[in-house]
């Protein structure tokens, strides 16, 4: 894509986030589209997890599996699945092999641990890659049992990861673990990509594509993400002692397109107020799970607005919302450059771009139909993997390191919002 507009002027410097990889919009071809990968060596997979993020659920459209399994053909072959809940994980090998992909996984192994499995690994049976859908409270530290990546690292260098987020849903205090594991990864050279599949939407790579060839610098991100609350059945995520709050769980995906498009954070300057449970505008009439069950201090707010101000200068802004009823969610995500307004809608299901430029004041709308940023995901660190020609264009988008920024960005807000409220009651009894 080439811009109409005049060149700006030499002194505009880019902005931190256009020096994040990006790629270009046009290479990342939908999974329908996509032919398996050229080459007769058996692929190798790990699964860790045997639950929805890997297999698929009604709740959204998320299923690593499915995404493996067309962009390898033949070639995938899962050694092992390693879940706690061993009629679990044999529930949905039995539906695989009663599918046309049973070559896959008729051979897989089903363990408990990733320790029962090292102990019980062939040789022929070493992944080239490792998938960690487990739930991130059984990750992204140093404690024993928490520490997966690391045991993988130890027990199986040289062997790629792909990591789930958020990394981690363990105690604020815990993230320099992460920040540890980090530079671990990258200093084993070890392959690694992060699930912020938000990232490989065309629609993004449109936005960044936009800014990098006319040279400009993010000014202002805005971000808001309401949920469908009448559809989470699930009691751990109205926890925030299981879940870590929304922001950290769920909120994370945008809290990561704001680091994408503006660059660090000045996490000092991260302020934030929330709307809770037991404020009069936080109650909710169809809420689907008990939480009477639920300790009150443990209860999630019900809205969460974030300001902040990146290290280039720019601002950022991001809303959160426990609100909606039914099953569609609504989320936006803004970036503003001058003369630029860069609007994505619906980034989940069918992606809308709303694009003004100078000297235009109406909207120019692009829509990206076939789109499928799980499978671009899983395609490009697969193509990093086994080195595939550059002009595929194929590029890790999201390290452990900026996932792990992200995760430290979302903890600054829910513990700003924490702040706001605590210096709230402090008036109110004064």
């Amino acid at each position: 894509m080439h811009s109409t507009t005049p060149p700006l002027s030499n002194s505009r410097r880019p902005s931190l986030a256009s020096r994040r990889p990006s790629m270009d919009p046009a290479k990342l071809i939908p999974m329908g589209r996509a032919d398996a990968l050229v080459g007769t060596n058996q692929f190798n997979v790990v699964f860790v997890g045997a639950g929805n993020i890997m297999f698929g659920s009604d709740e959204g459209p998320w299923n690593h599996s499915f995404r493996f399994e067309h962009k390898l053909g033949p070639r995938l072959k899962v050694v092992a699945l390693i879940d706690p809940s061993i009629e679990r994980a044999t529930a949905v090998l039995q539906k695989k092999c009663e599918s046309f992909v049973v070559s896959a996984y008729q051979d897989t192994r089903v363990f408990k641990s990733f320790e029962d499995f090292l102990k019980n690994m062939n040789p022929r049976d070493k992944p080239r890659a490792v998938v960690i859908g487990s739930p991130p409270m059984f990750r992204g530290t140093d404690q024993p049992g928490r520490d997966l990546e690391l045991q993988i690292l130890n027990a199986l260098p040289g062997v790629a990861l792909f990591v789930e987020k958020p990394v981690a849903t363990g105690p604020e205090d815990e993230i320099p673990q992460a920040f540890a594991i980090a530079k671990k990864i990258d200093q084993s050279n070890t392959i690694c990509s992060v699930g912020y599949m938000l990232r490989y939407l065309r629609a993004v790579q449109m936005m960044k594509r936009i800014l990098e060839e006319n040279n400009l610098t993010v000014m202002s991100t805005v971000a808001r993400y309401a949920c469908a609350y009448e559809a989470i059945a699930k009691p751990d995520w109205w926890d925030k002692s299981r879940s870590a709050g929304p922001i950290i769980e769920q909120g994370t995906h945008f809290c990561d397109l704001s680091r994408y498009f503006g660059g660090e954070v000045d996490i000092s300057s991260v302020q934030a107020h929330s709307l809770e449970w037991d404020e009069e505008a936080g109650q909710l009439s169809k809420m689907s799970i008990d939480e009477s069950k639920i300790a009150p201090e443990n209860r999630i707010p019900r809205v969460t607005a974030a300001t902040w101000k990146y290290e280039s200068g720019a601002v950022g802004s991001f809303t959160h919302l426990v609100a909606l009823q039914g099953q569609n969610y609504s989320c936006e995500f803004e970036v503003y450059a001058d003369g630029y307004s860069l609007k994505l809608v619906n980034p989940y299901v069918q992606p809308v771009l709303y694009i003004r430029k100078p000297g235009d004041d109406n909207e120019t709308t692009m829509r990206f139909a076939d789109d499928d940023p799980f499978f671009s995901e899983i395609s490009s660190w697969i193509d990093v993997i086994e080195d595939v020609d550059e002009e595929a264009g194929s590029q890790i988008l999201c390290t452990y390191e900026d996932a792990v920024m992200t995760y430290e960005l979302t903890w600054a807000i829910r513990k700003a919002s924490e702040r706001s409220r605590i210096f709230k009651k402090r008036e109110i009894q004064a």
